[in-house]
């Protein structure tokens, strides 16, 4: 099975407390959507010279990602997401594919074409691969609760918490372990929406001074290691 998504990402890292007073002030015009609360595991693509992140935390108008992605640890036969996400002046664009977690383990590993899951965005994840030659860089995972409002479904926000990576063992099936990003207790505050927000939700927001940030979970942590000599 394969997807498209279209729609504009803004992030805010914000503190608990203000994650706290945001839900109590949504009440009842907000609802966990049909998943809820989950851990996110993620396997990203780089270059040998880590081209993507440093092209991507140059802020072009257009920049480009390849990751694996589960909602839980995977077994072999467990289906996970093979995701391109690509962003052009604000707008993201993501396609992915679903296929087994072996399978994906196998092709990204080096491995032959899954001709069995063939489509148009595997074939264009195929060129992607094989185009800037990627290879398993960084494992990233979070805990996530997502919500949406009520009087429109399509508007969604998530709650990230306990960003952590390895660089080692990049494997999705080898649990979700990892080093902090930040011991502190802040939240990712990301709302996904494929029209403005709503005047009042935006009021909401601006009263509580929360305001976007320029924030990409992977260019963090690339971050971090630059900083650690990694």
């Amino acid at each position: 099975m394969a997807g498209i998504f279209k729609r504009v990402e803004k992030k805010y890292y914000i503190t608990e407390r203000q994650s706290e007073i945001l839900l109590a002030r949504l009440g009842e015009r907000i609802c966990p959507d049909a998943y809820g609360e989950y851990t996110i595991s993620n396997i990203y693509f780089d270059t040998p010279g880590n081209d993507l992140i440093r092209t991507s935390l140059e802020k072009p108008p257009y920049k480009e990602k390849l990751r694996l992605r589960a909602y839980h640890t995977p077994a072999p036969e467990d289906m996970v997401y093979l995701e391109m996400k690509k962003k052009w002046q604000g707008v993201v664009y993501k396609r992915r594919v679903e296929l087994p977690y072996q399978a994906a383990e196998d092709y990204t590993a080096g491995g032959a074409y899954p001709e069995a899951f063939d489509c148009q965005i595997l074939r264009e994840i195929d060129h992607m691969l094989r185009y800037y030659h990627l290879q398993p860089c960084v494992f990233l995972a979070y805990d996530r609760k997502a919500y949406m409002l009520k009087e429109n479904e399509e508007i969604r926000f998530t709650m990230d918490r306990h960003i952590r990576s390895r660089r080692e063992r990049l494997h999705l099936g080898d649990g979700d372990a990892g080093t902090l990003l930040d011991p502190r207790e802040r939240c990712l505050l990301e709302i996904k929406a494929p029209i403005a927000l709503p005047l009042w939700f935006a009021e909401i927001l601006a009263e509580l001074r929360i305001f976007s940030t320029s924030f990409s979970k992977y260019g963090k942590v690339y971050q971090a290691g630059l900083a650690a000599g990694i």
